[in-house]
């Protein structure tokens, strides 16, 4: 489907003028999932060429962000099926001003939620947030304004924050290491094994990418393959298209 800046127009206006609430193209291929299928043709329900989308989480100690027994939000990564990516993928729809957009929309409780959980190391989560969007959430193209009948304007925005919020909500990083034995520690260690087994068993048995910094444990990305489009569709677990920066021993997972 062509993603033309004309058709974009037009739904806007069709919205306007209707005052009918925006839905996206119901999709009738959720058995195709994206990365599974020899098509290179993106549509509103097939995800290209980000087939494989990343949902990313934090643990940050320095200084901290977030309550202390939970990690926090990266974002929402389309990701090339391979390890690479396309990034900023459309300017013209680089916001800066998610808080607004997201207010407008009446998503507060959203908002709310972002700010205990999608929170910046240097305290900028406005930034940070435009950043993920523009970078990331453009990118995405089964969410493009064309995808949209009765398109209201910027929202796909609203519709990405809250389906990477939905998603991060289903993997409680902090409770399936504690529940394997894993807990912060200021001196205890651990293996790369191990705390690949704690997560992949909570990622469907896919395998998940560790990463370290100093040694120490503080990203974790959760690969996925999508049937339909990145909202409504169907997400299935997959395993890391991405080693691990890790060592193999000696992971320290240091309290905040």
């Amino acid at each position: 489907m062509a993603f033309s800046r004309s058709s974009m127009l037009a739904l806007a206006v069709t919205s306007l003028v209707s005052g009918a609430s925006a839905q996206l193209e119901t999709c009738s291929n959720t058995n195709t999932f994206s990365c599974q299928s020899s098509s290179t043709n993106p549509t509103c329900c097939f995800n290209y060429p980000g087939g494989a989308l990343l949902q990313t989480q934090f643990w940050d100690t320095n200084p901290s962000t977030g309550p202390t027994d939970s990690w926090t939000i990266h974002g929402l990564w389309p990701d090339n099926c391979d390890g690479t990516y396309e990034s900023s993928c459309d300017s013209a729809r680089a916001y800066t001003n998610i808080s607004d957009i997201l207010t407008a929309q009446g998503r507060t409780d959203l908002l709310s939620y972002m700010q205990n959980y999608w929170v910046d190391i240097n305290g900028d989560d406005e930034s940070f947030w435009a950043h993920e969007w523009g970078k990331h959430g453009t990118c995405i193209n089964t969410i493009d304004p064309s995808c949209y009948t009765n398109y209201s304007s910027q929202e796909e925005v609203g519709d990405f924050f809250q389906k990477v919020v939905d998603l991060f909500k289903g993997l409680d990083t902090y409770q399936a290491l504690s529940a394997a034995g894993i807990t912060p520690s200021s001196s205890k260690t651990y293996t790369l094994s191990e705390i690949q087994a704690a997560l992949t068993s909570l990622h469907d048995g896919a395998s998940v990418y560790l990463g370290c910094s100093s040694g120490s444990l503080n990203q974790v990305w959760y690969f996925f393959n999508v049937a339909g489009n990145a909202i409504d569709g169907q997400y299935q677990a997959v395993d890391t298209l991405t080693k691990s920066n890790c060592p193999s021993s000696g992971i320290k997972y240091v309290p905040k």
